[in-house]
């Protein structure tokens, strides 16, 4: 038993090499590239039927391509953790952890209507990279804004980063880890008497875009998918936890990140592009394939693009507007709730020190039952 690490380890580096030829990463095709497989695409479909056979091959791919039919089958045990709540204007927040599996936990934050009534929609809040980033305030400020037009917000962290330090960002499972993560505060989510589970959205810019249509894509308890400056013809995404694990590709299948998000349909979604990034040609490649596909369900009013060519890769004042909007329409909620004069204010939300919002610290230390380290996790669940 005492070589079982090493062993393991050894495994693990063998299929990363065996995957290695399937791996589609970063600027995986050019741009000139990527326009002509999206042709290609196009061609191997022609109607509802034959696209639904190539979305279910698509989707078969994520979930192998990532091992995530390997990982545990849990129902409920979320043994939830919260703590720090506060009272702010026509919100509250709350810091909360979440058992992914035994030993494992989802860190985060949940922003949480004042409004009185007995259900609201709920929203999966996932971000990008960046250490500490679910403490910014634009992250602080989305989640908030959607608390207070009606809806339970749960922003958590990448594995990694903020409260999440049981295993490094970029270890080899990181895309399952994140995808499974996803999964389980979805699950968490419907599970709260507070949340109809028929008002579901998703959101996040760059590599929480890539949660937010990969979790899409496979799960349809998601009725509300925005993804943020990050839905590319020709970049599959530049880590590990977006691009690791050969889920665009097999022997008798080659996706991109645009067939991912096409599969929403016919569920409302917002892509939301912008002119500097690999999101910039959206307008003209991306987004016409992804409507052709909503059309083969007549649901072309179900999928919109807001492209800011002026704009940069960010999840910015603007990009948020045209999410809350989206959000208010097919999630029913009241935008009325946040002061309007020729434009959102979201002066009201209060932001908060780093402090106040994490989970762990000396007064609420992590479980002593937690996994720690990269090999302890991988070695539990044996992937």
């Amino acid at each position: 038993m005492k070589i079982f690490p090493f062993v393991l380890f050894l495994f693990s580096v063998k299929l990363l090499i065996a995957q290695e030829p399937m791996l589609c990463q970063g600027a995986y095709w050019t741009e000139d590239e990527a326009n002509l497989k999206m042709k290609e695409f196009g061609n191997t479909w022609n109607d509802l039927n034959s696209w639904e056979a190539r979305a279910y091959k698509i989707k078969q791919q994520i979930i192998s391509g990532m091992k995530l039919d390997e990982m545990p089958k849990i129902e409920g045990n979320f043994n939830p953790i919260i703590h720090g709540e506060q009272i702010m204007d026509g919100y509250k927040v709350q810091n909360i952890a979440i058992e992914s599996f035994p030993g494992f936990h989802i860190t985060g934050n949940l922003y949480l209507p004042l409004d009185g009534k007995e259900t609201h929609a709920a929203i999966l809040s996932p971000h990008g990279h960046l250490a500490d980033k679910r403490y910014t305030h634009y992250i602080q400020k989305r989640g908030a804004v959607l608390a207070k037009m009606g809806a339970v917000v749960f922003a958590y962290d990448m594995v990694g980063y903020g409260d999440s330090k049981q295993v490094e960002h970029k270890m080899p499972i990181a895309l399952t880890l994140q995808t499974y993560n996803s999964k389980r505060v979805l699950d968490y989510l419907i599970s709260r008497p507070d949340v109809d589970a028929e008002r579901i959205g998703m959101t996040g810019g760059s590599g929480g875009a890539t949660q937010t249509f990969v979790l899409t894509a496979i799960d349809d308890r998601i009725k509300v998918s925005i993804p943020v400056v990050q839905v590319s013809a020709h970049f599959f995404g530049g880590c590990v936890c977006e691009s690791g694990m050969p889920i665009h590709k097999n022997e008798d299948l080659q996706t991109n990140n645009v067939e991912i998000a096409a599969v929403a349909a016919p569920r409302a979604q917002l892509i939301i592009s912008d002119g500097v990034d690999w999101t910039s040609n959206t307008p003209r490649v991306e987004f016409p394939y992804i409507s052709k596909v909503y059309e083969q369900y007549n649901a072309e009013h179900m999928v919109q693009n807001v492209h800011l060519a002026g704009e940069k890769h960010d999840y910015g004042y603007s990009k948020r507007v045209a999410a809350y909007n989206f959000f208010a329409k097919h999630l029913s909620l009241n935008y009325r709730a946040i002061p309007y004069d020729d434009a959102y204010d979201e002066s009201f939300v209060k932001i908060v020190p780093k402090e106040s919002l994490q989970v762990f610290n000396v007064e609420h230390p992590i479980p002593a039952n937690s996994l720690e380290g990269n090999k302890a996790v991988m070695e539990y669940l044996g992937l």
